[in-house]
């Protein structure tokens, strides 16, 4: 049995075999993996009785669960109108200059991946990224490279 089978059996053990924890199974995976490899969709399938196409379909359904792999860092600023009016475009061309890739891109180091996600409820503390599982807020050009320059010393 490969890991990754090994992976998704406990998963499943621990979660149960029912459709209505396919969720909480893909979140498992991509908390141990970072993100939803191949092999895991199929062997995911094959444990829940589902079809690979009704897994990969509601894995890339939800933004935060990644069928490609990513970088440690993954980073998310928020695409909504209101970041737009507070500055997003900004932040935006500041950490693809710091990381020297584009939105939807993964640095050479594989450090760093770059996306725009829906709302992260944060609104009222425009413009946002979300970094792994961390929020900024409030975000200006300048702070932005404190928090990349940080992570960069840090890692």
């Amino acid at each position: 049995m490969s890991d990754t089978q090994e992976m998704v059996k406990q998963l499943v053990d621990a979660h149960g075999s029912e459709r209505t924890n396919l969720m909480a199974i893909l979140q498992g995976v991509v908390d141990q993996e970072r993100y939803l490899s191949d092999e895991a969709i199929t062997e995911i399938a094959r444990q829940l009785d589902l079809s690979a196409a009704q897994v990969y379909g509601t894995a890339s359904f939800y933004s935060f669960l990644d069928t490609v792999p990513r970088g440690k860092y993954v980073i998310r600023v928020c695409r909504t109108i209101t970041c737009d009016m507070k500055g997003k475009r900004q932040i935006i061309k500041t950490l693809e200059n710091l990381l020297k890739v584009n939105i939807g891109d993964t640095s050479a180091d594989k450090k760093f991946t770059l996306l725009e996600t829906n709302c992260l409820g944060w609104c009222h503390k425009g413009p946002v990224m979300l970094i792994n599982d961390n929020a900024y807020t409030d975000l200006t050009p300048e702070k932005v490279k404190e928090i990349i320059t940080d992570i960069k010393h840090h890692s």
